[in-house]
């Protein structure tokens, strides 16, 4: 794969206990040469999906390449968390080959596909396939999820879900968003436990779905990774029961560029990020500065008020010391003027 090209991505979604982790433990352990990344947003059981996969780590999965995101579900936790991890997944040498998401049970998938329309990543990574793995035992008995006890708690611990989607409203979004449907342990549902869920997946798919029997997450990866399926570009041929013109479109987010003279101090220009971000609801600032009698450029990175800096590199010979920052922001939170005017200070 060659710089120019997209990095592809897998999105696994499934209840908690559907299998998710065993099937990317599987990956891992049998991709065959291909570097894998891998995002891990089960918080049920806190720690331990990511503790699972970092045990599991070989040389074309190291543990640094497995991320654990606790802070909520990345549905609804977009801008906070799941961007700027993509982002530093992305720029990690060498560049994984492909990553693995593996969703929160109670995230909603086509959310998360419209994350990826994010300006920031639009151009350099794209959605290989949707994974719905599904119990299959839970499927044909209409609960859906192997363990409602263990989902009740995972909603209550989890103050960022901003959804109370009935979990058949969730189920069916999982395979209405999906491009290949996994059954999980069909040896505990038996013959006819799997037949019932089968039917019951094929009712509820919007479009024609394979369907495959996996047990202890075997499945040949050349099953589920290289798919193109392009899913971020395909959203209309993904109906949810979400779907609104209340719902996100990333015509909502708009960015303008700010170019500033050399600073006296990073804590300043920090302090002033800072103060935009609480006064106007600004979502990210990223960008480079030039301070005053320093040879290194410095790295600016803040996410909503949370600004870290560093110094990155040297300014390349003939490279105009310069200071530029792009802010991003919800349509309705932008007043390029007032921006300006406070990081000019």
């Amino acid at each position: 794969m060659t710089d120019f090209a997209k990095l592809p991505v897998t999105v696994i979604t499934g209840f908690l206990g559907s299998g998710k982790t065993t099937l990317i433990r599987h990956l891992m352990q049998n991709v065959g040469g291909t570097r894998l990344a891998v995002v891990v947003n089960e918080f049920g059981d806190v720690g331990v999906d990511g503790e699972i996969l970092k045990s599991c780590a070989i040389p074309d999965c190291p543990a640094e390449n497995v991320v654990e995101l606790a802070n909520g579900c990345i549905c609804c936790t977009v801008a906070d968390d799941f961007i700027p991890t993509i982002e530093a997944l992305m720029a990690l040498d060498p560049r994984p080959d492909h990553i693995l998401i593996e969703t929160s049970g109670l995230a909603l998938p086509k959310p998360l596909l419209k994350a990826f329309d994010w300006p920031d990543i639009r151009s350099r990574i794209t959605v290989d396939g949707v994974i719905a793995v599904a119990d299959a035992e839970a499927v044909a008995a209409g609960r859906f999820a192997p363990n409602l006890a263990a989902i009740d708690a995972q909603r209550a611990a989890d103050d960022s879900i901003d959804h109370e989607t009935p979990l058949s409203e969730v189920f069916e979004d999982q395979i209405s968003c999906a491009d290949i449907v996994l059954l999980t342990k069909p040896d505990l549902a038996g013959p006819e436990g799997v037949a019932t869920a089968r039917a019951v997946i094929e009712a509820e798919a919007p479009r024609r779905l394979p369907i495959v029997e996996v047990a202890e997450g075997v499945v040949d990866p050349r099953v589920i990774l290289g798919l193109g399926a392009g899913a971020e570009d395909d959203l209309d041929a993904r109906p949810s029961h979400h779907d609104s013109a209340a719902d996100h479109d990333h015509d909502d987010f708009e960015s303008i560029v700010v170019d500033l003279p050399e600073q006296a101090d990073p804590a300043i220009l920090a302090g002033r990020i800072e103060a935009l971000a609480r006064k106007q609801n600004i979502l990210r600032v990223k960008g480079h500065a030039a301070v005053q009698g320093k040879p290194m450029r410095l790295l600016v990175q803040a996410v909503g008020a949370r600004v870290r800096h560093q110094y990155d590199r040297p300014w390349g010979v003939g490279e105009a010391r310069s200071t530029r920052l792009v802010v991003i922001a919800e349509h309705d939170d932008i007043d390029e003027g007032a921006i300006r005017a406070a990081l000019a200070g």
